[in-house]
């Protein structure tokens, strides 16, 4: 081996022992910002959710390296880590404590997903997360219901999860109970409630349906007929009435539907025409 081979394979090694004499260990972490648990906050104490319940959250909601993760009160940012390091998302932690903030971003490092994983320090009622595709939660209902509304103006089809906590009437699509508690899952639901006319290839195949919305059930009317088998979840939207059913995706006043009539199947455009 020359001289510069071995000079360069000498600072390879010294830089990876400088590397892993640095690296900080969860240990290392937890001794450098200690964490207590239910130590007082803004607005909730402290108590984090325990890994496996973690786990079963996020696979709840099916989520993928395609997703941005936001969790409101992240505390050690237990969350977002395991977002991206179980599941390959980018996660990002609002937490309001500074101590827990720092604690957050040694733990992300330790875990070796710092490049995924940001945890910011602020208020979780004047922060924007509107480019959230999953919300996670682990408030008190009363902190959920004040952000219900902010929840529900998000993009159709974001997953909104919360440990322990419901949000009232607004009532899950999916939940699951584990040993350290219940999880719940919400997918936020388009906003569909008016009155729609339907056209498709024929123009005596026009038809107009009224549909009333709460939350993400439905109910409704198609020329007096009532609907049958509605459903909506997230911007994919369900009815029948009659003969006629029809399966469709919403995108602001327009649905892009398929509607199958007396055995045919056409593609069809709805416009909202007037808002309830």
């Amino acid at each position: 081996m020359n001289a510069v081979l071995r000079a360069s394979a000498l600072f390879l090694l010294l830089s990876f022992t400088v590397q892993l004499a640095d690296a900080r260990t969860r240990a290392d972490c937890e001794k450098e910002f200690p964490p207590r648990r239910g130590q007082a906050g803004k607005d909730v104490i402290w108590w984090p959710t325990q890994d496996g319940l973690v786990s079963r959250m996020l696979k709840m909601a099916k989520v993928t390296p395609n997703d941005l993760v936001y969790d409101l009160g992240a505390g050690d940012g237990r969350i977002a880590i395991t977002a991206a390091k179980q599941f390959g998302a980018r996660a990002i932690g609002i937490e309001y404590e500074e101590p827990l903030v720092l604690l957050g971003r040694c733990l992300a490092e330790a875990a070796g997903v710092a490049d995924r994983v940001e945890m910011k320090k602020g208020d979780i009622f004047q922060s924007d997360f509107s480019d959230a595709t999953v919300v996670t939660l682990y408030l008190l209902q009363e902190l959920n219901l004040r952000l219900r509304p902010t929840l529900l103006d998000m993009k159709p089809g974001t997953r909104v999860l919360s440990h322990d906590f419901t949000m009232d009437d607004w009532e899950p699509d999916d939940r699951v109970a584990a040993e350290f508690g219940e999880a719940y899952l919400w997918i936020v639901p388009a906003k569909v409630a008016g009155t729609w006319t339907f056209r498709g290839p024929r123009t005596d195949g026009e038809f107009t349906v009224n549909l009333e919305q709460t939350f993400q059930r439905l109910r409704g009317s198609a020329g007096g007929t009532p609907l049958e088998h509605t459903k909506l979840r997230g911007s994919q939207i369900e009815f029948a009435f009659g003969k006629t059913r029809v399966v469709g995706e919403v995108e602001n006043d327009r649905i892009q539907a398929t509607v199958t009539r007396d055995g045919k199947t056409s593609a069809y455009v709805g416009s909202r025409t007037a808002p309830l």
